[in-house]
Order: C-alpha cells, then structure tokens, then sequence
C-alpha cells in the first residue's frame, strides 16, 4: 500500500475509537443512534428523493458532530475542575445547549420532509 495512504487509513482509528466511546458511555448519543436509524428506515420506506436524504442525513450528521463535541467539551471541563464553577456550568451549559439547538433544526427538517409524505399516507 502506499505510505502516505496507510497513515491516512490509520488515522482514522482514534476517531472511530473516540465514537464508539462515546456510544457505549453517552445515553444521549444512543438516543440519536436510535432515531437516525429509524429515521433512515422511515426513508426509505417513504422513497425519499436524493434532495431529501442530503437535507435529512445533513441534519442527522449536526446533531451527531453537537452530541460528540458536547461530549468531549463536558469531559474536558470535568478534567478541569470537579469543583462546582461557575464558569465550566456556563461553558457545559453552551454546550448542551449546541446540542438541543442542532436537535430541534434536525427535527424541524424532518418534519419539512417527513409529515407531507406521512400525510399522504392517511
């Protein structure tokens, strides 16, 4: 194999070691495993078009990068300090707050594309 691609190949094993981690210890990120898989089911059950899948799986992906970057911002901060400061609240709670942001955009592009095919159905 060419150098330069088998380092490129072997970088990619923290970031997947750091996602499965992830999974196994955040109960939210598992929330979000779930619905992505059933909102892939849901499409593809529905026939979306290509446009749809990119708007959905765009939004799927946001929530996804938020709940791992809150993830590794909250264990970072609790790294920091276990004491109770004000300042690393604020910075959790922005977080989090990142996190229910991209969720309710991502929901929102769902129903955009989901209730109408849903509807149609009834």
């Amino acid at each position: 194999m060419i150098p330069w691609l088998s380092a490129v190949l072997r970088s990619f094993g923290p970031a997947l070691a750091g996602v499965f981690l992830a999974l196994r210890t955040q109960r939210n990120l598992r929330v979000h495993a779930a619905a992505s898989a059933l909102v892939i089911i849901l499409g593809a059950w529905l026939g979306m078009e290509a446009w749809e899948w990119c708007a959905v799986l765009l939004a799927a992906g946001m929530v996804w990068t938020a709940e791992l970057l809150n993830t590794a911002i909250e264990t970072l901060a609790d790294r920091v300090s276990r004491e109770r400061e004000e300042a690393v609240r604020r910075v959790k709670d922005i977080a989090a707050g990142a996190v229910l942001m991209a969720a309710l955009f991502a929901a929102a592009v769902g129903a955009v594309v989901f209730l109408p095919k849903l509807w149609r159905l009834f």
